[in-house]
């Protein structure tokens, strides 16, 4: 079956990496092995496109464009990844409509409070229309579900659980083995961290990471921490952490997404707070290899993290409590190791792209007549 299909942020193939870059791969890749054929209609990048109106002649044309690739592909069914206020899909509800095919969107955010700002208005009314036009709504997250049904019947939304390959992050002791020669650390426990080291929550959720790390290390406990990830606070980051920890942190700039096994693998424990992450891939990603996490109970992290079983969710307001969990899983190996295998069935079980979005391949079909 062929799919017109359309990312308003961000086309996929974007340079910058990010978590919903990665998920839009991630779907991208299964529904294609299942046997859908995506046929990009536009890669006009709708961000901001309400308070940017030299955009809006571009999206008229942009339409037209997208049209024109969808009728030609013959496509059946319109598929757009990520609309949200601030990049509203202008492109899918008018081509959906022009071809007389189904109109879907996976990942659809609807937010009532942007409807409160001269800045956001915009863009949340469009956005808004481009949701009530849809034939289904998808979400990966439980939270936007629940906001969704303030606009939509519960017919017309659905909810899949984000999804990888597990076996793209599987453990590999021959690459433990050499990446712990390399970074010299011996025996110890080696916390991994993953992250973009953007000015945002990221650079805030690092922040609170190395200060807790480094209390530690003022306490006594041995561990060395290796840090996946660049951007424009590499210098900021890197300052702290030899100020918390020195001597004891390795920064690895930024590592190609299928060389991240690896690195988990060579790990013992994943930390990565999560400051109001609305999921966090990389927790998933590093479950797979065996890594238990330890996170902040914020934002969508428990939709991808087994509390208790898989790794430990603190109170966000809680810094404490954070250090306490950092330090009881690189003081008992077993509970680590027991966690680790945890985190690997998890996310073979709930988690796995091939099963979770095959659900939604089927769905798809259906709606446009082919199931």
């Amino acid at each position: 079956m062929n799919v017109a299909f359309y990312a308003p942020f961000k086309p996929l193939d974007h340079p910058d990496p990010s978590g919903d870059r990665t998920i839009g791969r991630e779907l991208a890749a299964a529904l294609t092995d299942q046997g859908i054929k995506l046929t990009v209609a536009s890669r006009f990048r709708a961000r901001w496109l309400s308070c940017r109106p030299r955009l809006w002649i571009e999206a008229l044309f942009a339409r037209r464009a997208a049209l024109e690739a969808a009728s030609r592909a013959k496509a059946r069914l319109f598929l757009t990844y990520h609309a949200y206020y601030k990049s509203p899909d202008v492109i899918g509800p008018y081509v959906a409509r022009e071809l007389g095919i189904p109109y879907v969107v996976f990942q659809g955010v609807f937010s009532t409070k942007q409807r409160r700002r001269l800045k956001t208005r915009l863009g949340y009314e469009l956005n808004r229309r481009a949701l009530l036009a849809a034939d289904l709504v998808v979400s990966n997250r439980r939270l936007d579900v629940e906001n969704l049904q303030r606009l939509l019947p519960r017919e017309r939304l659905g909810y899949v659980r984000p999804g990888i390959d597990p076996e793209a992050f599987a453990f590999d002791p021959e690459a433990r083995r050499e990446l712990r020669r390399q970074w010299g650390v011996g025996i110890r426990p080696v916390v991994v961290t993953a992250a973009m080291f953007r000015d945002d929550v990221k650079t805030e959720s690092l922040t609170f990471l190395f200060e807790r790390l480094g209390e530690l290390h003022r306490a006594g406990r041995d561990f060395a921490l290796v840090a996946a990830g660049d951007g424009p606070t590499r210098e900021r980051l890197t300052a702290l952490a030899t100020k918390e920890l020195p001597g004891r942190a390795i920064f690895l700039g930024q590592v190609p997404r299928e060389r991240l096994g690896a690195v988990y693998s060579a790990g013992d424990v994943f930390a990565f707070p999560g400051l109001r992450e609305s999921l966090g891939m990389v927790y998933l990603e590093a479950q797979a290899a065996g890594l238990p996490v330890v996170a902040l109970a914020d934002g969508g992290v428990a939709e991808v993290v087994a509390d208790g079983e898989t790794g430990i969710l603190t109170p966000p307001a809680d810094p404490a409590a954070y250090t306490r969990a950092v330090d009881a899983l690189l003081g008992d190996r077993q509970r680590r190791l027991a966690m680790g295998e945890a985190a690997r069935a998890y996310v073979r079980a709930s988690h796995d792209r091939a099963r979770n979005y095959g659900v939604l391949a089927g769905v798809l079909r259906r709606l446009a007549g082919e199931g």
